[in-house]
């Protein structure tokens, strides 16, 4: 009895999984493909008033890469300013003003002194340096590569 039991409850086991699995997979294949068209804009967060940050640069190397510089003020010496990665878009660059975790040594001051290397960035005209969608820090215009 107890083996035909086991076997019973088994067989409503393998029967239930197998269906659920085919439905979850064409589920979830459509909802990665209605996230993919969705795409929304990442959220950034600003953490920096406009006083607490100056001195934007941005200039092109002999290689044709953009170098952007500033400096940032943090008021809580555990983390310090940061660029993080650009987003591209034709010949505009635009360059997220973060906050990262200070690791092994402090600013006394804190002011921070910021740079980020755009790589290949020959086409890029402009260069925006943001906190969020709505604080624009700096616009910088780079000349063209010679």
């Amino acid at each position: 009895m107890r083996a035909s039991t086991f076997l019973l409850c088994g067989a409503l086991v393998l029967t239930g999984g197998c269906g659920q699995k085919a439905s979850d997979e064409r589920n979830s294949g459509a909802n990665a493909a209605a996230a993919a068209a969705a795409k929304p804009e990442p959220k950034h967060y600003c953490f920096f008033k406009k006083d607490e940050q100056k001195d934007w640069t941005a200039a092109r190397g002999a290689n044709g890469d953009i170098t952007v510089k500033g400096r940032v003020h943090m008021g809580d010496p555990r983390y310090k300013g940061d660029l993080g990665q650009p987003e591209i878009s034709g010949t505009n660059a635009k360059l997220w003003l973060t906050m990262a975790q200070v690791t092994g040594y402090r600013s006394v001051d804190n002011w921070w002194d910021v740079s980020f290397t755009i790589p290949d960035s020959a086409a890029i005209e402009t260069v925006t340096v943001a906190c969020d969608s709505k604080r624009i820090f700096a616009e910088l215009k780079v000349k063209p590569r010679k």
